[in-house]
Parts: structure tokens; C-alpha cells; sequence
């Protein structure tokens, strides 16, 4: 007889145990807290030929890691597509098939029709939603979670999970007030949830309810912070409130320590760390040699694999002043234009221009920059992250207008963003000249 998973799912080739040891993996990847890896190679030693196993292994390691890390998913994968799997199994392989081919808009879609199939197949919910996020696509962060819901009840063991994956769909789609009563919710009944008080700080941050975000990530609820797989990003949020608040100090103090005090290479911590910075600078704040490191971690990592990180890794080489770098990641996006994957279509439309935006920047061509990045702004969705991530290249235009005497400009952005954070406090950003 089959071993099945909580909801009824067959899981092949698994034992009972190994099943158990997948769970506690699932349980902490959903989460973003605690170790994931240990269980799942576990279970793997147990039954060499549970397929899910080497799935979950494969979206744990794959997005937003580093070259080594990301090796072992490709080796997961290599192993799963040839074992005996179940039609639930086989459109999670074929969805990272398509990962792994850069096809980031077919996985998502493979991953929805299995979450049409099995909407209490946890696992699809949440890598079909990572998809959604690499693609920027807020109506799927949102809906591809909305559709489960029927299926689901709070007395179910991972609502709590269902409830952060739809806190921050909501938050992308502007529900503000649902989002914020759906992630509390989620961290009431697991605290320990990553993604869920993610979403809340996404409400708070948002709305430019800095000292309540201060609160949230740093009183009303600290189980998130040990084991956090999320936690260099869930740092930068804080980091971002205390930001709002004029309290550079407490930026430093984070960025040094859980946000970049131990240099990775990892594609969505180091661009975390390059827009923090970056945002400091805008303000005229010297952050002193904290370029060099991150500019050094960049530089060993392949570019051209993801547009969004490329353009943070340009931010870090401009601030490093590393000029030969941030040339040749330029000529990189050329390439990347008539290569394959969907990142060709994130370089062509957003992150080409808004690379070139960053390097005028630098070399202090103020209207060039304010040129590229009106151009723009209104589609930089398309290559993927947060609405809180990629407002740092509005607060790019905002700078580079006035620095370029457009002041007409650089006034009318300030009174659009003031009207688009009623909690914020209403004095315009420091902005440097």
C-alpha cells in the first residue's frame, strides 16, 4: 500500500518514516524557519526513490541561491525524472524541468494545473507562488491561492500556511486591510511563519506605517527570528521601517549584522543588501566600505541568469565604483537578449534599461537615468519581486530628477508618493542633491 501524506496524496517510493522526515522538511520550508535540507536528506537516504523528496529538494535550492547551492537541486532533479511517479509527481518534475530551462512562466502554469487537480498540495501552492513572484505577476500571488480555498479549513494543519500565501497575494493586489487580517491571522497560529509576517511588514511598509513596523518585526512577534530562512530578507524590512524613521543608526547596525555582517552569495540576499544601500545613498548617508564586499560577491556569480538580481548587482558595482564590472554586466544583458528563457523578455522590457538607468546614474548623468527610468516604471512588474523591492528604482527617478534640475518632476513624484502612503509621515524624503 501507497504511503500517503496528511491530505491522501500518494507519495512514491516512500516509507513511512521517510515520509515523516518529508513532512517536518515541508513543514519548515513553509515556514522559511528552522532546516529543511537535514530531514529531507533523510529521507532520502531511507527510500533513495521517494520522488517528493527530491522535488522539494529541488525548489528548496534552486531560486535565489548560488551556483554550489543550486547544483544540488539540478543533481535532485537529474535523480527524479527517471524514478516512478505518480500524475501529481510528474507535473511537479516537469514544473522544474521548465525552472531549470528558464521557462519560469511554463512552470507556473504547470504548477497551477496541478494545484487545479490537488488544491490541498501544499507544495504546489507554494513553489507555483514563488513563480508568480520571480514573474512580478500579483494577480497569481493572489488568486493561485484564492482558488484553493474552498478546499481548506482553519482547523487544517497548514492553514496557517494557506493564510500567509494569500496575506501577501493580497498585499500585491493592494488589499491592504484583508492582507494585513489574513498574515496576522497565519503568524497567531504559527509565529514561527516567515512568509506570513513577511506580508504584514509588506501592509505596514507599504503604507508607511514605519513605527508600527518597527514593532511588528521587532516586539509583537520575535519567533520568526531564530532559524529564519527568510530572516535576511525579513531583517531588511525592519531595516526599511527604521529607514522611514530617519534612523540610519539602526539600519547600520542591521545591515552589519543579520542582513550582510556574514557576506553571501545568495541572488535575493545580495540584492537585499545592494537596495539598502543604495537607498541609503540616495539619501546622501556614506556607507562607507560596505560596497566592496558585495561587489566582490556579485562579481564570482555567473550574471545573466535573472534580470532582477542583475540589477541590483549593477547598483553594487556603480556604489563600489567598479566601472570595468558594471560595463561587462551590460554587455551580458546583450546576450541574454538572444538567448532563451523567459529572462531575455525581463532583460528586454525592465531590467536592461533600468541597468543602464543606475549605471547614468553613476557616472552622474542625471537626465539619462530620469530618461530611462519614466520610460520604465510603469511595467517593472514584468521582471519579477515586490512592489517594496522595486520601489527602490522610483526612489532612483525621484533622485535623479532632481539631481538633473527637473524640480517640476522630482515635486510631482514626491506628491504621487505621499498620496499613495496616507500613514506616512508627510515630509518629503531626504533626498541628496
Amino acid at each position: 500500500m501507497a504511503v500517503k501524506d496528511q491530505y491522501g496524496h500518494d507519495l512514491s517510493g516512500a516509507s513511512a518514516a521517510a515520509a515523516e522526515l518529508y513532512q517536518k522538511a515541508l513543514d519548515a520550508y513553509h515556514c522559511y524557519a528552522g532546516d529543511s535540507l537535514t530531514p529531507l536528506d533523510a529521507a532520502i537516504a531511507d527510500s533513495p526513490r521517494f520522488v517528493m523528496a527530491y522535488v522539494l529538494k529541488a525548489y528548496l535550492t534552486l531560486v535565489g541561491s548560488n551556483t554550489e547551492v543550486a547544483a544540488l537541486g539540478v543533481g535532485a532533479f537529474s535523480i527524479a525524472k527517471d524514478l516512478s511517479a505518480n500524475a501529481r509527481e510528474v507535473g511537479h518534475l516537469t514544473a522544474i524541468g521548465a525552472l531549470l530551462a528558464g521557462e519560469i512562466r511554463a512552470a507556473g502554469r504547470v504548477l497551477e494545473d496541478v494545484s487545479l487537480a490537488y488544491p490541498r498540495d501544499t507544495l504546489a501552492l507554494h513553489a507555483g507562488q514563488v513563480m508568480d513572484f520571480l514573474l512580478g505577476d500579483s494577480r497569481m500571488l493572489r488568486d493561485r491561492i484564492g482558488r484553493a480555498l474552498p478546499s481548506w479549513s482553519r482547523d487544517m494543519p497548514h492553514w496557517h500556511a494557506i493564510q500567509g500565501m494569500h496575506a501577501f497575494g493580497l498585499e500585491e493586489t493592494g488589499l491592504y486591510d484583508r492582507a494585513e487580517a489574513a498574515g496576522r491571522e497565519a503568524v497567531s497560529l504559527q509565529p514561527r511563519n516567515n512568509w506570513a509576517q513577511h506580508a504584514v511588514a509588506h501592509v505596514l511598509v507599504m503604507q508607511g506605517r514605519n513605527a508600527e513596523g518597527v514593532r511588528w518585526m521587532r516586539h509583537d512577534n520575535t519567533a520568526w527570528q531564530p532559524e529564519a530562512q527568510l530572516g535576511v530578507h525579513n531583517w531588511w524590512h525592519t531595516a526599511l521601517f527604521h529607514l522611514g524613521l530617519g534612523e540610519t543608526d539602526e539600519v547600520f547596525k542591521l545591515f552589519d549584522g543579520p542582513i550582510y555582517g556574514e557576506p553571501t552569495s545568495f541572488g535575493f540576499d545580495m540584492g537585499d543588501a545592494a537596495a539598502m544601500l543604495w537607498r541609503l545613498q540616495l539619501r546622501g548617508v556614506d556607507v562607507g566600505g560596505r560596497w566592496t564586499a558585495l561587489a566582490d560577491n556579485f562579481a564570482k556569480e555567473p550574471r545573466g541568469q535573472s534580470a532582477f538580481v542583475d540589477t541590483h548587482a549593477m547598483m553594487a558595482f556603480v556604489g563600489a565604483g567598479r566601472e570595468a564590472e558594471a560595463a561587462n554586466l551590460l554587455e551580458v544583458q546583450a546576450a541574454v537578449l538572444t538567448g532563451p528563457g523567459d529572462n531575455a523578455d525581463f532583460v528586454r522590457e525592465v531590467g536592461l534599461p533600468a541597468m543602464q538607468a543606475i549605471h547614468a546614474f553613476g557616472q552622474r548623468n542625471y537626465a539619462r537615468a530620469t530618461e530611462l527610468l519614466r520610460d520604465v516604471r510603469s511595467r517593472t512588474n514584468r521582471f519579477g519581486g515586490s512592489h517594496a523591492q522595486r520601489d527602490v528604482l522610483d526612489l532612483t527617478l525621484i533622485a535623479a530628477a532632481g539631481r538633473a534640475g527637473d524640480v517640476g518632476l522630482e515635486q510631482a513624484l514626491l506628491a504621487e508618493r505621499a498620496e499613495a502612503m496616507p500613514f506616512a509621515t508627510p515630509k518629503a524624503p531626504a533626498l541628496a542633491a
